[in-house]
């Protein structure tokens, strides 16, 4: 595969000596991307993970936190200091303040460092003092982690499946009519080229806001610094032998232009790093868009594992260089939208989406695992009698009113089979909920739903 030749030569002798100067060999480093698509949690899973990790008397499920051999937890400057800092401070004051909001979502790549000293365990414990375990933290756009793929294809090959996706849907009309419109043999002219450009990036708009997973190129709709340059200005077009300075030629050398000076450097310098790897899934809002959705979803996660390197990474292995994915956990989020007694469910609709790439990355030696999880829970639960039937509610403050409401979603499917074959999604409804203002106890984090359990598959094996 391109992208593991590409990863499997990247060289890390800057990193292997950074390692040896500062002592890494002695406190060792993990770092854990996080990433999923829009309207996952990311911004919320980290903060309140962090939070969780600074004050840990909700992580009960954390091993070393629950047997109390975490001395302290704390923050550091980031290691990267050309990567943006991830603003715990701005987002934890939004989750918890006199009038809480949900942060501002990831929109570029950014990074914070959380230092952990633990006391050791086993027969030696006595005999060691505490050793410390800094965890960087990545937090990245999941519509770049789609452009991965890229790379494994050609522009023709991307053209068509893009186009043949198109087919069916209405966000991508007015692009499709103004496709047809050009003439890809036709001679470059910037003002059109920049026209095509700017249709496909507004069906890629209206495709994220319609629920589509398939997104790429991601840089598209988070083009940062990017906005307006020629490698950003391309679009799909039906196959040609085109001249050359055509439209259709100069549209393809943008194309791996994105791939080779966009995509390929993100992977180099940030991805390939990774060693625990954390996916973020709204099951419940694509449950709510119907089964369209769900085939969606369950397509593009198959194809975002294929972008991960998944395999043990011995300690002479990352010494002499190329890291390995060895834990990538799938996290259904917004667990806080049902009663509890559906999370076994919504665990179990996680599983099902996942099932082929998480076998996929079994076979290559990394561990994966599913939950459903709420970060940050802003919701109670109560039950009603409703004509003799007992309905399990959820309570909370409504996003697009502020004011309080009881919700009966519906219950997910027993079987999650029936929802990959398009059936059995019923009348289920998913809304959305405001954080709850809360009081916090001294050593409390904010309120979740297992995201102790995701830590500890994340970092307990490291405590």
């Amino acid at each position: 595969m391109v992208i593991s030749t590409i990863a499997d030569g990247v060289v890390r002798s800057a990193d292997r000596l950074g390692d040896l100067v500062t002592g890494r060999a002695f406190e060792p480093v993990l770092r854990i991307g996080v990433t999923g698509l829009a309207r996952a949690g990311k911004t919320v899973f980290i903060t309140s993970l962090i939070a969780n990790l600074i004050d840990r008397g909700r992580m009960s499920g954390l091993a070393a936190a629950q047997e109390g051999r975490i001395v302290a937890a704390y923050l550091q400057p980031q290691p990267d200091d050309t990567v943006p800092r991830f603003d715990y401070e701005s987002h934890i004051a939004a989750l918890t303040g006199a009038n809480p909001h949900w942060p501002e979502s990831t929109r570029t790549i950014s990074e914070l460092r959380l230092s952990l000293k633990v006391r050791p365990t086993g027969l030696l414990a006595g005999l060691q003092g505490p050793r410390t375990l800094h965890l960087d933290i990545v937090d990245y756009p999941g519509e770049w982690l789609l452009d991965l793929g890229l790379l494994e294809k050609s522009f023709a090959d991307w053209s068509a499946a893009t186009l043949k996706k198109l087919q069916t849907r209405p966000e991508a009309t007015a692009f499709l009519a103004q496709l047809r419109a050009e003439d890809p043999d036709a001679k470059l002219e910037e003002p059109r080229a920049q026209a095509l450009a700017a249709a496909f990036t507004d069906y890629l708009h209206e495709a994220r806001r319609a629920g589509w997973s398939d997104l790429a190129p991601g840089r598209f709709l988070l083009p940062g610094e990017l906005a307006g340059s020629p490698v950003l200005t391309f679009a799909p077009l039906p196959p040609t032998q085109a001249p050359r300075g055509s439209l259709s030629r100069e549209m393809e050398r943008r194309f791996e232009a994105y791939k080779a000076q966009v995509v390929q450097p993100f992977f180099r310098d940030h991805f390939a790093r990774i060693d625990r790897q954390v996916v973020l899934v709204d099951v419940l809002g694509t449950l709510h868009r119907g089964p369209e959705a769900v085939a969606d979803m369950r397509a593009t996660l198959a194809e975002t594992l294929s972008a991960f390197r998944p395999g043990r990474t011995a300690f002479l292995t990352r010494l002499l260089g190329g890291r390995r994915v060895e834990k990538i956990l799938f996290a259904a989020t917004k667990a806080d939208h049902l009663h509890h007694s559906q999370h076994a469910r919504l665990t179990h609709l996680i599983e099902a989406l996942v099932k082929q790439a998480s076998e996929r990355a079994r076979f290559a030696g990394a561990e994966t695992g599913a939950l459903a999880i709420a970060a940050l829970r802003a919701t109670t639960e109560e039950e009603r009698d409703h004509g003799g039937e007992v309905l399990k509610m959820v309570r909370g403050r409504l996003l697009k009113d502020d004011k309080q409401a009881a919700f009966y979603p519906g219950d997910l499917p027993e079987d999650p089979s029936h929802v990959l074959a398009g059936e059995g999604l019923g009348d289920f409804q998913a809304m959305a909920f405001a954080p709850a203002p809360m009081t916090l106890r001294p050593g409390d984090g904010p309120p979740h739903i297992r995201l102790d359990r995701a830590a500890q598959f994340l970092i307990g094996d490291r405590l």
